[in-house]
């Protein structure tokens, strides 16, 4: 069995399909194919409060794409969500419905608490009983998480994201608001342990020493983002390799997990690949499960 996942972000959109592993009693899911494409609607949304007709454009010609590779992965089942960008955007739910209208793919606006649940649902598989915040930034949104013993006990989405901030649109007193909850919700008196996940945070980790294959320093997440910030803009795409559309917010996203890492007193971070289509992916094999939804 085949399953997928559209997540629709206010920097870029992505299709993961997976095929679902049985090993006994125990559920996995092996990756078979992943594709990025930046759609960038972040910049029409903070800069105009609506998407332009150009984005939503080229979002249905990307959902046609999505929608001929899953066809031919003959995929089961599916689900697309989208956030912070469509979520904000004035005509974000009508441009959805003419997208499903034209190529049959319904997209799910969720809001920050649905998206955090969706991340939380795979990633708490990856810690232990210790004290965790997790962070996740995305183009629009921070989503921050404290757990301890592996049970959530407090989250919060604040709108300030590497596009926001790249656009100088992130809302007024966000830093602080920030700051305010992590001290509010942090038990200084126990270790925490930063959890970071993002395709920002991700590529960081890739080029940053590792403590283990999982987990890295803030020392090492700072020594990478002075390093990065040193290049120019041409610099990071053509000398480092950086895609085009990840060269210009990876900096405004490291500020947000070192800034969120120090507030918290974190000093290692553990990054693990997974995401809001990991959990997207989950849901959909849950849901399929049981019978409650028909995908196609």
């Amino acid at each position: 069995m085949k399953l997928a996942a559209i997540d629709i972000g206010s920097n870029a959109a992505r299709l993961q399909i997976s095929t679902v592993l049985h090993n006994d009693e125990i559920v996995s899911f092996k990756r078979v194919e992943y594709v990025r494409f930046p759609l960038r609607l972040g910049h029409d949304v903070f800069n105009f409060g609506a998407l332009t007709p150009e984005s939503e454009a080229r979002t249905t010609k990307l959902m046609q794409a999505y929608k001929l590779l899953m066809e031919l992965h003959e995929v089961e089942g599916y689900m697309a969500c989208a956030t912070s960008a469509m979520r904000e955007s004035g005509n974000g739910p009508e441009i959805a419905k003419r997208i499903e209208a034209t190529t049959g793919i319904k997209i799910h606006i969720i809001d920050g608490q649905k998206e955090a649940e969706l991340i939380n649902n795979v990633v708490v598989q990856a810690l232990d009983d210790r004290q965790y915040l997790h962070i996740d930034v995305g183009g629009g949104s921070t989503e921050l998480n404290v757990y301890v013993n592996r049970q959530k006990i407090n989250s919060k989405s604040f709108k300030i994201g590497s596009v926001r901030l790249l656009e100088g649109k992130e809302s007024k007193g966000s830093w602080r608001k920030i700051e305010d909850w992590v001290e509010d919700n942090i038990d200084s008196s126990q270790e925490i342990v930063a959890v970071g996940t993002g395709g920002n945070i991700s590529k960081l980790f890739n080029l940053a020493s590792k403590l283990s294959d999982t987990e890295t320093t803030l020392a090492e997440i700072e020594r990478m983002r002075n390093f990065i910030a040193g290049f120019s803009l041409d610099d990071r795409i053509n000398k480092l390799r950086l895609n085009a559309d990840r060269a210009d917010v990876i900096v405004p996203a490291a500020d947000i997990y070192i800034s969120v890492m120090k507030w918290a007193g974190a000093d290692k971070i553990i990054v693990p690949d997974l995401g809001l289509k990991d959990g997207i992916i989950q849901l959909v094999y849950n849901q399929l499960k049981r019978r409650k939804v028909s995908f196609w």
